[in-house]
């Protein structure tokens, strides 16, 4: 019996044995506490990275985008408009003009998109229909104007306040709804998103003119000028171009939900064009001829109210659209009827999306895919029931392949 503690069994090590002809470098240790090793192998080499999933479908762009060379083109417009307003305002006012005019732009904005978060429209064609009514709208209104300033001289104010500017701004910005129309057909289902086209076409033109009126209230009549322009046209009527053009891009989208055809929506937008510019005259007349904050909370402030209690109604009847296309993909096996509900009802998403942010890693941006793609589903199905959609096959084929792959991936475990 030996004196020492007890002895164990000879454990072999985990280790690899060092490599023939290894000498172990100087022992040089980092601190007291480190603890010297005769051989120290490498560390296991990671895996390679498991193979991610196939990139899942897309449905096509075509029809649902505008070229870049429109931009490229509306980039040229923009360089002589920033020339104009530099001559005709000065740096300063230009610069005043432009942030203050980003206050009602955001707000605009802000609303259209609430509007939008049912079918959220692609957001190239949300950049073009801004950038339209901001620049090509803008710019071809004061070619115009110009045009006839040398053909027939200064005129009244009032008759262009009332007569010209609407008639001139409502068809510039009307031609850039029609365009959207026209090159993008398949992102143009109907009221709703002509409501939003034609909201976002008004905002941009607003925008720009507002930098002008801005600009010009500072140089004429200093802060005090300028803090009621900026009240009466930034925050009492920011949303009063949109609301006008709105009524245009309805009546395309009203042509565009029935036939789709672009005479159909031509015409379509030409009688709404004639809205836009009764309701633009009547605004500019009141201020011109008539009591304008009377006017403004007695006919204005109504109008505002029906426009937003007519946009509710058309996203209601847009949420029983969606309901009843997915219903039939639920018949066919693609969905159940909860998922339907859950997909294609404001208090069902909201109840989904909590869902899944209970879900192991918070899996809300799962279900809004899992939904935006329900929604496009929906659309698809509908223009192809309508028979104005040759891509839609080939769009049904991928939104059913990305719903089905992202439903997994919200129940894995």
């Amino acid at each position: 019996m030996s004196s020492g503690g007890p002895s164990y069994p000879h454990q072999p090590s985990p280790y690899p044995p060092p490599p023939a002809g290894y000498t172990p470098p100087p022992e040089r240790y980092v601190s007291p506490l480190a603890q010297p090793t005769p051989y120290a192998p490498p560390a296991p080499v990671a895996p390679s990275p498991a193979e991610s999933l196939p990139s899942l479908p897309m449905p096509t762009k075509k029809g649902r985008t505008v070229s870049p060379w429109l931009f490229g083109a509306l980039g040229l417009i923009l360089i002589a408009l920033i020339g104009y307003f530099v001559w005709a305002l000065g740096s300063y006012a230009s610069v005043v003009g432009l942030v203050l005019a980003l206050i009602p732009l955001t707000i605009v904005f802000l609303g259209v998109r609430l509007i939008d978060r049912w079918e959220p429209e692609p957001k190239r064609l949300v950049a073009f229909a801004v950038a339209w009514g901001a620049i090509a709208a803008v710019g071809l209104t004061l070619l115009f104007d110009t045009a006839l300033t040398l053909l027939f001289g200064t005129r009244s104010e009032a008759l262009a306040a009332v007569v010209q500017a609407p008639l001139v701004e409502e068809i510039w910005k009307g031609l850039g709804v029609f365009l959207i129309f026209l090159l993008a057909r398949r992102a143009f289902d109907g009221p709703v998103d002509g409501i939003v086209y034609g909201a976002l076409v008004g905002a941009g033109f607003a925008f720009t003119e507002n930098i002008q009126y801005f600009g010009l209230s500072l140089i004429e009549g200093g802060g005090q000028q300028l803090t009621v322009t900026f009240v009466v046209r930034g925050l009492l009527s920011p949303f009063a171009h949109a609301m006008f053009t709105a009524v245009t891009g309805f009546a395309i989208g009203l042509a565009a939900r029935r036939h789709g055809s672009v005479a159909a929506a031509f015409g379509a937008g030409a009688l709404g064009a004639v809205g836009a510019v009764l309701l633009h005259a009547l605004w500019n007349g009141s201020a011109t001829f008539a009591d304008f904050f009377g006017l403004y909370f007695t006919l204005q402030m109504p109008l505002f109210i029906g426009f937003i209690l007519g946009i509710v109604a058309l996203r209601r009847e847009e949420a029983r659209l969606t309901q009843a296309r997915l219903a039939e993909y639920a018949a066919a096996g693609w969905f159940t009827p909860e998922e339907v509900t859950m997909l294609a009802t404001p208090a069902g998403r909201k109840v989904g999306l909590a869902w899944a942010a209970q879900l192991r890693g918070d899996r809300r941006p799962l279900m809004r895919s899992f939904i935006a793609d329900a929604t496009a589903l929906a659309a698809v199905r509908q223009r192809a029931i309508t028979g104005r959609d040759p891509l839609a096959v080939g769009d049904e084929r991928a939104l059913l392949t990305r719903s089905r792959a992202t439903r997994a991936a919200l129940l894995a475990y």
